[in-house]
């Protein structure tokens, strides 16, 4: 009988920590990716920037940020879409997710429309992030994003091949 019960302890470890990591991920889409994706439709670079760490390592193809210079363009950016009537669509889905009770790795591909009076452009890119939950709360503490991989630039093509996360 006690050998049965360590057979399904075993067997039933996978599952309930499956079971947990989807309850976080759901977590985290709630009080992380739902504000950041409503955060760059409604051109809130505020309520943006309160979604990363205080010490956040930036990586761009210019290079890496460490002081945060990054919360300046956001607001910088927004503040010039704003004046331009551009109106912003992000949409993202997730490759892979990796989750424990503190920390996140997250890898997905990302699709963002620049509407503008005259004018439309959209960018695909992928993107690594780290979370870390500090204080009860999710926050980035790495971002690193791209348009290409291996010297191809990321398509609609890439975008298509899963449907993209709805809130």
């Amino acid at each position: 009988m006690r050998q049965f019960i360590l057979l399904l302890l075993l067997f039933s470890a996978p599952f309930v920590s499956s079971q947990t990591d989807n309850e976080l991920q759901n977590q985290i889409n709630q009080e992380l990716w739902k504000p950041f994706k409503t955060a760059f439709e409604t051109l809130d670079a505020s309520a943006l920037n309160t979604l990363y760490a205080e010490e956040v390592l930036r990586v761009t193809p210019n290079g890496i940020d460490t002081k945060n210079i990054f919360k300046k363009a956001n607001i910088d950016r927004f503040e010039t879409y704003r004046k331009a009537e551009t109106k912003v669509l992000l949409d993202f889905w997730f490759d892979s997710r990796h989750t424990n009770n503190s920390h996140s790795y997250e890898v997905g591909f990302y699709r963002m429309q620049l509407l503008g009076k005259r004018d439309k452009q959209v960018i695909y890119g992928q993107f690594h992030i780290v979370l870390k939950r500090k204080d009860g709360h999710w926050r980035i503490t790495q971002d690193w994003d791209t348009a290409t991989i291996n010297d191809r630039s990321i398509t609609v093509e890439d975008f298509n091949k899963k449907e993209f996360i709805r809130f």
